[in-house]
C-alpha cells in the first residue's frame, strides 16, 4: 500500500453493538484510496484477500480490535470480528452500488458507505488473519461468498475440506441471525467451490 498524502487523511466513525455493549471506532483513512484502486485489475482470491491496509488505517483499527477481544475466548473473539464485519457498515450489492461487479479491498470496504459479500469476506479474512492467524477457507456459491474458520474443535455442522473441519462464519448480513457454524437456509443445498485455502505459515 502506498504512503498517501497526510493532507488527504480523514477519520471515519463507526459503531456496532455486541453483547449489549456499543463499540465505537474512529478509523483513519485517506481520500486517495479510491485513486489507488481505480484501475486495479481482477486478481485471484488469494491476492485479493491479502491486500494490506495502510499503516494509518492498520494502526487505528487492528490494535483497538485486539484490545476489544483481549478477554474473550478465541471462538467469541472470532464471533466479535464476524459481527463487526456484518453490522458496522451498510450492505448493498455491487449492481445497485456501482452498476457492475466490483471487489473492494479491506481498506475500501472500511472507506465505502456500502459493501457486499465478497468485500466483507475479504475484510473478515484480513481481521481474523491479523488477530488470530487461523486456517480459513473461502466458499464461493453461485450468488454468494462466505468464510469458514478452523478452530481446535469445530462448531456446528463443519465444512470438511482436505480432511480438515472448518466452521462457517458468515460476515454478511442475512435475514437470520447466524451464529458461528450456521448457514443461511437458502444456501444449504447449493453447490460451492473453495476458492481460497489459507494455512498460516509455520515459523
Amino acid at each position: 500500500m502506498p504512503d498517501f498524502q497526510p493532507a488527504h487523511n480523514l477519520e471515519k466513525k463507526m459503531s456496532f453493538v455486541y453483547g449489549h455493549k456499543t463499540y465505537h471506532f474512529s478509523i483513519k483513512l485517506n481520500s486517495d484510496l479510491e485513486k489507488a484502486f481505480a484501475n486495479y485489475p481482477g486478481v485471484s482470491f488469494e491476492t485479493y484477500f491479502n491486500i494490506p491496509l495502510s499503516k494509518e488505517t492498520y494502526g487505528s483499527l487492528i490494535p483497538l480490535l485486539k484490545n476489544n477481544v483481549k478477554g474473550m475466548s478465541q471462538k467469541k473473539g472470532v464471533d466479535y470480528l464476524m459481527r463487526f464485519t456484518r453490522y458496522a457498515f451498510l450492505y448493498e450489492n455491487d449492481d445497485e452500488n456501482f452498476g457492475r461487479e466490483k471487489r473492494l479491498s479491506p481498506a475500501q470496504t472500511l472507506y465505502s458507505t456500502y459493501s457486499d459479500c465478497d468485500d466483507r469476506a475479504a475484510l473478515f479474512f484480513y481481521l481474523v488473519k491479523e488477530i488470530y492467524n487461523l486456517p480459513m477457507i473461502a466458499l464461493l456459491y453461485p450468488t454468494h461468498i462466505t468464510m469458514a474458520v478452523q478452530f481446535s474443535k469445530p462448531i456446528g455442522k463443519p465444512i470438511v475440506y482436505k480432511g480438515k473441519a472448518y466452521s462457517l462464519c458468515e460476515p454478511t448480513p442475512q435475514t437470520e441471525d447466524l451464529k458461528i457454524g450456521q448457514m443461511t437456509a437458502k444456501l444449504k443445498n447449493m453447490p460451492y467451490h473453495v476458492v481460497y485455502d489459507y494455512e498460516p505459515p509455520i515459523h
